[in-house]
């Protein structure tokens, strides 16, 4: 699955170099945190959220095939600060 996931990952983002795939096991699930350069956030999550919602739905049909449960997230460095 981490496979799959960099290759889609590496042929949307601008500076590859700084992306990071983490995988934890949490209640059943395989929980996979990508973590990228700030300036990627918007190609990845893209338009209404359309680019995000495909990877997911790729990644889950893989995990059926593979008889997986799986989560995939968007991790950001930087703290959430209201204004």
């Amino acid at each position: 699955m981490q496979s799959l996931l960099e290759f889609i990952l590496l042929r949307i983002i601008k500076f590859p170099e700084d992306l990071a795939i983490e995988k934890n096991e949490e209640a059943g699930f395989q929980k996979y945190l990508i973590k990228l350069n700030e300036e990627d956030y918007g190609r990845v999550i893209g338009k209404g959220g359309k680019v995000i919602r495909a990877i997911r739905k790729l990644a889950q049909v893989r995990a059926i095939k593979d008889q997986l449960r799986v989560r995939i997230e968007l991790v950001e460095d930087k703290p959430f600060t209201a204004q």
